[in-house]
Protein backbone atom coordinates (compact mmCIF):
# COMPACT_ATOMS: atom_id res chain seq x y z
CA UNK A 1 0.00 0.00 0.00
CA UNK A 2 1.37 3.51 -0.81
CA UNK A 3 2.92 5.68 2.11
CA UNK A 4 1.75 9.26 -0.12
CA UNK A 5 3.26 11.30 2.97
CA UNK A 6 6.57 9.39 2.58
CA UNK A 7 8.25 11.01 0.01
CA UNK A 8 9.24 14.82 -1.03
CA UNK A 9 5.93 14.63 -3.18
CA UNK A 10 3.05 12.90 -2.72
CA UNK A 11 2.71 11.35 -6.45
CA UNK A 12 6.03 9.78 -6.01
CA UNK A 13 4.54 7.15 -4.16
CA UNK A 14 3.79 5.35 -6.76
CA UNK A 15 5.30 3.76 -10.02
CA UNK A 16 5.29 5.59 -13.03
CA UNK A 17 3.13 3.86 -16.17
CA UNK A 18 4.66 6.47 -18.36
CA UNK A 19 8.37 6.17 -17.63
CA UNK A 20 8.52 2.90 -14.99
CA UNK A 21 10.15 4.65 -12.12
CA UNK A 22 9.75 2.94 -9.08
CA UNK A 23 8.05 4.97 -6.41
CA UNK A 24 10.37 7.61 -4.80
CA UNK A 25 12.31 7.84 -7.87
CA UNK A 26 11.12 11.03 -9.92
CA UNK A 27 10.53 10.64 -13.95
CA UNK A 28 12.40 11.26 -16.04
CA UNK A 29 12.53 11.91 -20.04
CA UNK A 30 13.55 9.78 -22.96
CA UNK A 31 16.78 10.89 -22.86
CA UNK A 32 17.49 9.53 -19.83
CA UNK A 33 16.87 13.17 -18.24
CA UNK A 34 15.21 14.31 -14.73
CA UNK A 35 11.53 15.63 -16.31
CA UNK A 36 10.87 18.84 -14.88
CA UNK A 37 7.91 17.73 -13.93
CA UNK A 38 5.91 14.35 -12.90
CA UNK A 39 4.18 12.82 -15.74
CA UNK A 40 0.34 13.22 -16.09
CA UNK A 41 -0.42 9.71 -15.81
CA UNK A 42 1.59 9.02 -12.10
CA UNK A 43 -0.39 12.06 -11.26
CA UNK A 44 -3.76 10.55 -11.95
CA UNK A 45 -2.49 6.73 -10.78
CA UNK A 46 -1.49 8.50 -7.44
CA UNK A 47 -5.29 9.81 -7.67
CA UNK A 48 -7.06 7.09 -8.25
CA UNK A 49 -4.70 5.63 -5.77
CA UNK A 50 -5.26 7.43 -3.16
CA UNK A 51 -9.12 8.31 -3.28
CA UNK A 52 -9.18 4.38 -3.29
CA UNK A 53 -6.82 4.22 0.11
CA UNK A 54 -8.43 7.15 1.36
CA UNK A 55 -11.84 8.48 0.08
CA UNK A 56 -13.04 11.39 -2.06
CA UNK A 57 -13.12 13.64 0.80
CA UNK A 58 -9.38 13.20 2.36
CA UNK A 59 -6.55 15.63 1.48
CA UNK A 60 -3.05 15.49 2.07
CA UNK A 61 -1.51 18.76 2.79
CA UNK A 62 1.78 20.09 3.52
CA UNK A 63 2.89 20.62 7.07
CA UNK A 64 4.65 23.82 7.87
CA UNK A 65 8.09 21.90 9.41
CA UNK A 66 8.40 19.57 5.63
CA UNK A 67 6.35 16.68 5.05
CA UNK A 68 2.92 15.89 4.20
CA UNK A 69 0.03 14.51 6.69
CA UNK A 70 -3.31 13.61 5.37
CA UNK A 71 -6.61 14.74 6.72
CA UNK A 72 -9.46 12.24 5.81
CA UNK A 73 -12.22 15.35 6.73
CA UNK A 74 -10.57 17.11 3.43
CA UNK A 75 -9.80 20.72 3.28
CA UNK A 76 -12.31 23.17 4.53
CA UNK A 77 -14.98 24.19 2.23
CA UNK A 78 -15.63 28.07 3.36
Amino acid sequence: MPDFTAHAHPVLAVRCPECGKAPGIWCRRPSGHRASELHAGRKAEADRIFIDQHGETASIERLPAGGWIIDPRGRSRD
